[in-house]
């Protein structure tokens, strides 16, 4: 039982087990008493809590969202914050964030169903890799507007997160790869393939 005790294994655990808390689930269960698991895309993520939640009361949905929407992104860094602070190498740190989406995206608590993993990604790369996720919330923010197609948004924004990554950090430091960048981005996108096949067909709906 000694790899209890490790620092390593005590955070990775601590970031897969808080990765996976499914906040969308909670929080439109206890305000509006529906299950986002049994409606719209199933996903637990924002904006399948706003798609289903929109349908009993508008404005609570947009609140509601919001708050999955931060709550989901912030569980990751909460982990990765306390692991800076212990003094936990960059190589850990990097682990960290890949089981935090791991988490967020296979939850414990669903029998490893979870959500798309785009926010809780958002959160831990903006906490390793402040300035390529902020071009990638840019390049997020304008197809949400101009296309309003949530799924064609977060692929396009990881799409510029991974150029960016090579163009702003060519040799990513301390660990020298960009190998967790595209695990995170291999997860997302494979919980994407559903909006994937969607897109190709011309049925994916948009977000009023």
């Amino acid at each position: 039982m000694e790899f209890l005790t490790n620092p390593n294994i005590l955070f990775y655990l601590a970031a897969y087990l808080i990765g996976g808390i499914p906040f969308g689930l909670i929080l439109a269960h206890y305000f509006v008493g529906v299950d986002i698991k049994e409606s719209g895309s199933r996903s637990i993520g924002a904006t399948n809590v706003l798609r289903v939640v929109k349908e009993k009361d508008p404005v609570l949905a947009k609140k509601l969202a919001v708050a999955t929407l931060l709550l989901d992104a912030m569980k990751g860094v909460l982990v990765l914050l306390v692991a800076k602070m212990a003094g936990m190498p960059e190589a850990t740190l990097w682990a960290i964030a890949v089981l935090a989406v791991a988490g967020h995206c296979f939850s414990p608590y669903l029998m490893f169903e979870g959500g798309k993993g785009v926010a809780t990604g958002v959160g831990v790369m903006a906490f390793m890799m402040p300035d390529a996720t902020a071009i990638a919330l840019v390049v997020w923010f304008l197809l949400g507007k101009t296309l309003k197609i949530s799924s064609l948004a977060s692929l396009g924004a990881l799409i510029t997160l991974i150029v960016a990554s090579y163009v702003l950090h060519p040799d990513v430091p301390h660990i020298h790869s960009h190998a967790p960048i595209w695990i995170i981005a291999i997860i997302v996108v494979y919980k994407h393939l559903p909006n994937i096949v969607r897109l190709i067909r011309g049925e994916e709906s948009k977000v009023a």
